[in-house]
């Protein structure tokens, strides 16, 4: 096929998070399609329309965003294409394809043949239909049900390869039938190995987090965890390996047929290579994003590098001179009466727009608020911008810090 014509789709059901599984399967659609200067479609299969939300959406697009992996068109919703459905519900049963049962549209299969596929990954796949019954399309002319809208979103979108999980190979049998009943040539398909727990059954929660949202807060860095999601089920030329020599040397072919097990530990592993790749400024930005996983890998880090000991109060509360505290002519009084009235901001309304309100009560001298603040939470008189390190710390943390200052000065006093 040229590879102009190479047309591949991840079409997610905004029901809830991006599960590991779902998002490996675009990291292959989305390879493939780079290396092969083909063309990347998203849609949102949501005819399951009680559990689709917007907001689930609105998460798995910027899921896709956090993770790098960029689509040539949006294909829309199957909400929104009820039109194009209804038109070829119409088609299959006016040729006697399709016949309404009980309240129901249900395809004809003729159980006296073998569908026969050649799968890129798993070679010759075959199914005889003589155990297959007439299966539901749609329950109406306006409500189609996934297997009728996939294989019409497929066609009119010009889908050529259609890379997905081995769980789908029983639902392809059923698409090929329904193509073949309405004129439609069969795209390319290729059933990648499922991601299994520890204890080799497919990926699920009791195996620990399955959604990427989780590893993401986690702290697990964009690129460390695509490279870990292209090697789960693929053998590449090293193991950290980035985006552009993965799409130099990906071929289809060469996915794994058995299921990879999901390691906790070599994601690690693979998070902390990236990590030491890291410039200062990109750590502590990252840092900056309170990534709670790569904290101890920082602090490590840290031990080794003396250009990075000025922010060790990251990660231990400082000892504060109170005498530190005091803001250029102010005396130390005044100092700590603003800083009391940070900590009450803090108190009653968490560190939700905190510069806002700091630069309301700092109208007049905003030096004499930030001063402290800094103070307190870094122990120096120069940081990063202190705000910045309280969302850091958290506002238990950042309480506990201020509070701290003021008992050690009644024990000195």
């Amino acid at each position: 096929m040229n590879p102009a014509e190479i047309r591949v789709r991840f079409p997610p059901s905004p029901t809830g998070f991006l599960h590991i599984g779902n998002i490996r399967t675009f990291v292959f659609n989305w390879l493939f399609a780079k290396q092969n200067k083909g063309m990347i479609v998203l849609r949102m299969e949501d005819t399951d329309r009680e559990r689709s939300e917007k907001h689930f959406e609105k998460l798995i697009i910027e899921d896709l965003k956090w993770l790098g992996l960029d689509y040539d068109e949006f294909g829309g919703r199957q909400s929104e294409r009820t039109d194009i459905y209804n038109k070829y519900l119409k088609q299959l049963l006016d040729s006697g394809e399709a016949y309404e049962d009980d309240g129901a549209i249900k395809i004809k299969v003729d159980t006296g043949k073998t569908i026969i596929f050649d799968d890129v990954i798993r070679g010759r796949i075959e199914f005889d239909t003589k155990h297959e019954k007439d299966f539901v399309i749609a329950r109406n002319l306006d409500s189609p049900l996934y297997h009728l809208a996939v294989v019409v979103d497929d066609y009119e979108m010009r889908i050529s390869h259609i890379i997905r999980g081995e769980d789908h190979i029983a639902n392809t049998a059923k698409h090929i039938l329904l193509q073949e009943a309405l004129g439609f040539t069969s795209p390319i398909y290729a059933h990648l190995p499922l991601i299994l727990g520890s204890d080799k059954s497919k990926l699920s929660k009791r195996h620990g987090a399955v959604a990427l949202d989780e590893y993401k807060e986690q702290g697990f860095l964009p690129d460390a965890m695509f490279n870990y999601l292209a090697i789960l089920g693929y053998t590449p030329s090293a193991e950290i390996i980035s985006r552009e020599e993965l799409i130099k040397e990906f071929e289809l072919t060469k996915i794994h047929k058995a299921g990879a097990v999901f390691d906790i530990k070599k994601l690690e592993w693979i998070n902390g290579e990236y990590i030491k790749k890291m410039s200062n400024d990109e750590l502590l930005a990252t840092i900056g994003q309170k990534y709670e996983k790569i904290l101890p890998m920082v602090r490590e880090r840290m031990k080794k590098k003396s250009d990075l000991e000025e922010f060790d109060f990251f990660f231990e509360a400082p000892t504060v001179d109170p005498e530190l505290l005091k803001w250029k002519k102010a005396s130390l009084e005044e100092s700590k009466a603003m800083l009391a009235q940070v900590k009450e901001i803090i108190e009653q309304t968490g560190l939700e727009d905190i510069r806002a309100k700091l630069d309301a009560i700092g109208a007049g001298d905003r030096g004499l608020v930030y001063w402290p603040f800094r103070v307190a939470l870094s122990g120096r008189k120069a940081s990063p911008d202190p705000v910045d390190i309280a969302i850091i710390l958290g506002k238990d943390e950042v309480l506990r810090r201020i509070e701290n200052v003021n008992i050690k000065d009644q024990n000195d006093n």
